[in-house]
């Protein structure tokens, strides 16, 4: 395809007569970093990718200088879209400088009618930037200089790019040769094809992509820059070079924003094609329909938005407040439980609060045959799980002479081996999936805090607290999280099905009956242990006590362990 005398490399997937979605690469890329992307994308879209002008199969301009104007580039995106959707508005995906166009073709009259959404991911709009640096200059209180200097610090390489011969010189020779290694270890990328060996031309054409924009675009920003179609931004959250607080205030330029955030680095096209494909289907079907998908209001709705999250013991207490957690951050959520009506009711619950989806699952986690079951159904039917939350478990008390072998079976196999069973299944399958994900394991107070009385049980919690440690040093480099859920004393339904080992059924009702009076009195509801659940997926926290008595029992175990044993020794109130 022809441009404005440059030759433009273009190629198409996926049936015509679908939706268009047009993605642009950014630098130094070439399309090949959409790839996994387009593959995901192509069978409910018509999906078009193209190398940018000087980059991969398309030509560069000549001269090099001025060649790479915006300007320019909208011509060859109106070019392409015009080849590829006649008639037809095209929905816009850019990553990088490639969203960097995108804000100028979605903001740019002259395209306005020819796109229908736009998803921008690691590349703002130099105009908004502009405006963005101007209102912090203005007012250069410590906050917006902090800004300032923090995003001042991750455009290090701006300077350099602008600095002539040099970049050339580096791309076509050292750097152009170490750069997939450098991406294999800093992004975890996998060698793969990507990059392409056009890679140190790219990279050398490109840098008049900053030469020929940033500076002049950063210090006489349009004032019109406001955008005419939806807008989806998806912020990497460990973006080396771009800072989160740049996207502040868009709102103002951008009426229709949906906002998400992702646990990744830069090159999310590569890392991250499974959520970013989900992302975009979403956003471009909703957008279709001229029907936008209802914004979910939950606190962390930015982060879980579209996730897809399990939680075991779902059907009441912590597992249910966690689930309708989840739902209310917009995330896809998969209630399970032993007790199918119970697990249902949630499911139900969980569309109500807002979950784009949710689906009822019947398994006892004790049950190892039936967790590999249910591990390949959830994949088979809504894919791997980004969030697991393991949560499912059963209470004994009893000193420990008094606890039977068969009670020791029972708690361990569901306390310690669900969780086991959970972890391997879904969190191997997150791992051999290689985009990262989160485990939550609910512990308990009772694994750092000893009793006479609940040897059994806190037993089987302390293991589920190392289990934990142990996982999360070793999917650290996969990009895993682990956060082990310490609650305390809950007002949940566990008493009412507690095992107290060593008396009859009179006694042990008795005991039911006291306990669960004694937690109600304690009134800390099961909605506080969801919140921490999700504040510690996004903080990826370790360890999370949650009650004031857990917190103060974990300090207390550090500081004075002496005083935690004795304590231990001391009969329950019961």
């Amino acid at each position: 395809m022809r441009a404005d005398g440059v030759e433009l490399c273009v190629a198409e997937l996926g049936d015509p007569e679908l939706p268009t979605v047009v993605l642009v690469h950014g630098y130094p890329d070439s399309k090949e970093v959409w790839s996994a992307v387009a593959h995901r994308l192509a069978d409910r879209f018509h999906v078009v990718l193209y190398d940018v002008r000087g980059h991969g199969g398309s030509t560069a301009p000549r001269p090099l200088r001025g060649g790479f104007t915006l300007k320019k580039l909208t011509d060859d995106f109106l070019a392409v879209a015009d080849a590829v959707s006649p008639g037809r508005p095209v929905h816009l995906v850019g990553h990088d400088w490639g969203s960097v166009q995108g804000w100028e073709f979605v903001t740019a009259a002259r395209t306005e009618g020819r796109i229908a959404s736009f998803t921008s991911m690691s590349g703002p709009s130099l105009d908004h930037f502009g405006h963005w640096i101007r209102r912090r200059l203005r007012r250069p209180t410590p906050r917006a200089a902090a800004q300032l200097l923090g995003q001042g610090a991750k455009s290090w390489y701006v300077y350099l790019l602008h600095t002539p011969v040099l970049p050339e010189l580096a791309w076509r020779g050292p750097l152009g040769r170490r750069w997939p290694g450098i991406l294999r270890r800093t992004e975890k990328i996998a060698a793969d094809g990507y990059p392409t060996s056009s890679l140190p031309t790219d990279a050398a054409h490109g840098a008049w992509l900053y030469r020929d924009n940033v500076r002049s675009r950063l210090s006489n920003p349009r004032e019109d820059a406001y955008a005419h179609a939806p807008v989806q931004l998806i912020t990497p959250l460990d973006d080396a070079f771009l800072s989160e607080r740049l996207y502040d205030g868009l709102e103002a330029w951008v009426p229709r924003l949906t906002r998400r955030t992702l646990p990744a680095k830069h090159w999310v096209p590569r890392t991250r094609p499974d959520r970013l494909a989900a992302w975009i289907t979403e956003f471009v079907t909703a957008t279709e329909s001229g029907h936008p998908a209802p914004v979910a209001t939950g606190r962390y709705a930015d982060r879980f938005g579209g996730q897809l999250v399990l939680v075991t013991g779902a059907a009441s207490g912590i597992g249910r407040a966690t689930a309708l957690a989840f739902a209310e951050a917009g995330a896809r959520v998969v209630a399970v439980d032993r007790d199918a009506a119970g697990a249902a009711r949630t499911a139900e619950a969980a569309r109500l609060a807002g979950a784009p989806t949710a689906w009822a699952e019947t398994a006892d986690v004790s049950d190892g045959e039936a967790m590999e079951k249910l591990a390949e159904r959830v994949t088979a039917e809504h894919g791997v799980v980004d969030v697991l939350v393991n949560n499912a478990g059963i209470a004994l008390a009893g000193t420990f002479l008094h606890t039977t072998a068969e009670d020791w079976k029972r708690i361990l196999d569901t306390n310690l081996w669900g969780v086991i069973h959970g972890c391997r299944l879904f969190g191997g399958r997150m791992a051999q999936r290689g985009q990262g994900g989160h485990i939550v394991n609910v512990a308990s107070a009772a694994a750092y805090l000893p009793s006479k009385t609940l040897t059994a049980y806190s037993t089987s919690k302390a293991a589920v607290l190392m289990l934990s440690e142990c996982l999360r040093a070793e999917f650290a480099g996969q990009d895993i999280g682990v956060s082990a859920i310490c609650p305390g004393i809950v007002t949940t339904d566990i008493t009412a099905a507690a095992r107290f080992a060593g008396v009859d059924a009179d006694e042990e009702q008795r005991l039911r009956t006291r306990a669960a009076r004694l937690y109600r009195l304690r009134n800390y509801p099961p909605e506080k242990v969801a919140e921490a659940i999700l504040r510690a997926v996004v903080r990826d926290q370790a360890v999370v006590p949650v009650t004031p008595e857990a917190r103060s029992g974990r300090f207390l175990s550090r500081l004075a362990p002496g005083a935690v044993r004795a304590i231990g020794r001391l009969d329950p109130p019961l």
